[in-house]
């Protein structure tokens, strides 16, 4: 089962920016599909993005213009660039990979992003 380490979180203000990196254990194009919930306090876990082994990318509605998902093959890590972050933006951040279709979610173990002034 492949092994995925987060980092980049942390305290930010509003309108500032953060990378959050999800660094795999195996090749990221080997994947089915990574990418990254969130879920914020009281809330259901929500998609953020999601990138597809054919190189595919899909951000939810709240963050489109805002959030992009890259992935780095030499690396083997998928990241998340987000920008004009805003205080609903907080949440624990959480890096998945599908490894094959139909395949159960594999998370890592989180990351926190407060956007607070």
């Amino acid at each position: 089962q492949v092994q995925l380490v987060e980092s980049g979180g942390g305290l930010v203000q509003p309108g500032g920016s953060l990378r959050l990196s999800c660094a795999a254990s195996r090749t990221i194009f080997t994947l089915y599909a990574t990418g990254w919930y969130r879920q914020a306090p009281g809330k259901q876990r929500e998609l953020v993005a999601v990138i597809t082994s054919g190189g595919g990318t899909r951000t939810a509605d709240s963050v489109k213009g805002r959030f992009t998902i890259s992935r780095d093959s030499a690396k083997n890590t998928v990241s998340l660039q987000m920008n004009s972050l805003k205080p609903e933006d907080t949440a624990v951040y959480y890096c998945y990979a599908v490894e094959r279709p139909f395949s159960g979610p594999v998370w890592g173990q989180g990351t926190q992003v407060t956007v607070s002034s």
